[in-house]
């Protein structure tokens, strides 16, 4: 699903992340203020950091259900295992169980359905953020190893009913089973059954920020089908090659997909915020519990709550509830990727770091595909789920433009500091076979039934 991440221009923020105590309880008094915390994220000096955030499905080794959290060998003694490694645990209070561990500015969480996830800290390069992830993959598999566990690099859980799913015991998550579950019918498989890979990045000011959110926008199809990863949900071939990101279609209209403004040339720090004031909390904590009121922000900003108004800690909520394929918090953050293997992992933070924090490759990305009106681009977006790089656009595919992209990328790493390029290699490899991941993930069901075995395939 994806939670925040701390990057850039700010501190490592884990309330967000981990719902510890609200802090700023200061009153909106007026619609600027929300305006005014896009701008004191701005980085107009000194270097333009990245961040990785990505999920792992978790099964035991001998087996394909899902983990529950519970027992000798759940997703709870997975968290506390990395407790070698050095990490504190993280309850929402003393008794409570623990939801995630943390040491420096990394943190280990779990989402809905037992996904394990790494939000990592900011680094200048891409290579920074790979050699942290593969870190923590070996250490994943040290502590799951001895647990009788593995992890999988898969966008959605192949196999195993949606209602037989173990959910984890996280506050927010009870009270989003609620209000999520009644806006979308796809909104149980996003929160159980979908593992994703982000990169989270910077800007220096409001133009920067608008011109990485439309390049980020305008090649999003393209990144679905590079690392569309997740044909097989319940045993079956979907017939999406990105099922992960074909439930997104269907988890509430309100909150996810491209807001208008991304698309029509209008985008800018106000207009993000006049979309996510329409959006419906999904959740609103006083005094330590989660409350659900059926109210949008706009309506909770004019008339507060049960005679208590609106503070700043409530839209900082509400940010981390909005899924657009392009999300602003106080970074600018990429959801376009299935989860995948480590290398693809690496590449992705290499191609958006070459692709938006060089300029003449942020004006290429941006001109890169043919200009599609909004409608045009939502089912490019949808072909794109379906179709990999099959997906037809303009008198081509999008396999037409994946060198290319690829390609821009790399001169542009080349550019900037770091060593970075190496990286993309595995997108080099996509791109020259025109293959999407998914492609690799069908011949190997259609030839594996064994579900244990069909893991391990695709085991990190």
């Amino acid at each position: 699903m994806g939670g925040p991440f701390g990057c850039g221009g700010y501190k490592r923020r884990p309330q967000m992340s981990l719902d510890a105590k609200q802090t700023e309880q200061q009153p909106i008094a007026h619609k600027a203020e929300l305006v005014q915390l896009l701008r004191d994220a701005e980085r107009p000096t000194g270097p333009l950091l990245l961040g990785l955030e990505h999920e792992r499905l978790m099964f035991p080794r001998a087996g394909f259900n899902p983990v529950p959290y519970d027992g000798e060998a759940g997703i709870g003694a997975l968290l506390q295992g990395f407790s070698k490694f050095g990490f504190e645990e993280h309850r929402e209070a003393p008794g409570l169980p623990v939801i995630a561990m943390v040491r420096g500015k990394e943190t280990l969480s779990l989402e809905p359905g037992g996904q394990f996830e790494l939000s990592g800290s900011p680094f200048q390069t891409a290579r920074e953020a790979q050699d942290e992830n593969l870190r923590h993959v070996k250490e994943l598999k040290q502590v799951a190893s001895s647990l009788g566990l593995r992890a999988v690099g898969l966008g959605y859980r192949p196999f195993f009913e949606l209602n037989e799913m173990p959910w984890m015991p996280k506050s927010r998550y009870k009270v989003m089973r609620e209000t999520l579950g009644a806006r979308g019918s796809h909104a149980f498989d996003m929160m159980l059954m979908t593992a994703t890979g982000q990169v989270s990045l910077d800007w220096r000011d409001e133009a920067d920020c608008v011109r990485k959110v439309t390049a980020a926008v305008r090649i999003s199809p393209l990144l679905v089908a590079l690392f569309a990863n997740s044909p097989i949900a319940q045993g079956k071939n979907t017939g999406f090659q990105s099922f992960r990101s074909r439930v997104w279609n269907d988890v509430d209209p309100a909150r996810c997909g491209y807001p208008e403004a991304m698309l029509d040339g209008s985008f800018s720090y106000n207009a993000y915020v006049e979309w996510a004031l329409d959006a419906p909390l999904l959740f609103l904590r006083r005094d330590g519990q989660y409350l659900a009121p059926k109210l949008t922000f706009r309506q909770f900003l004019a008339q507060g709550h049960d005679g208590q108004p609106a503070v700043h800690s409530d839209w900082v909520d509400h940010l981390s509830t909005l899924f657009p394929e392009v999300r602003l918090k106080k970074i600018v953050e990429i959801r376009a990727a299935d989860g995948n293997s480590p290398a693809m992992t690496g590449a992705l933070a290499a191609l958006m770091r070459g692709v938006l924090y060089d300029g003449r490759a942020l004006d290429d990305a941006t001109r890169l595909l043919p200009e599609l009106s909004p409608q045009a681009h939502r089912e490019l977006h949808f072909a794109a789920q379906r179709e990999g790089l099959n997906a037809k656009v303009g008198g081509g595919t999008l396999a037409d433009y994946a060198s290319e992209l690829v390609f821009l990328a790399s001169k542009a790493l080349e550019r900037l500091s770091g060593d970075d390029a190496s990286l993309l290699e595995p997108l080099e490899e996509i791109a020259a076979e025109r293959r999407s991941p998914a492609t690799d993930v069908l011949e190997h069901f259609e030839k594996e039934k064994r579900p244990e075995a069909f893991l391990g395939r695709f085991e990190i």
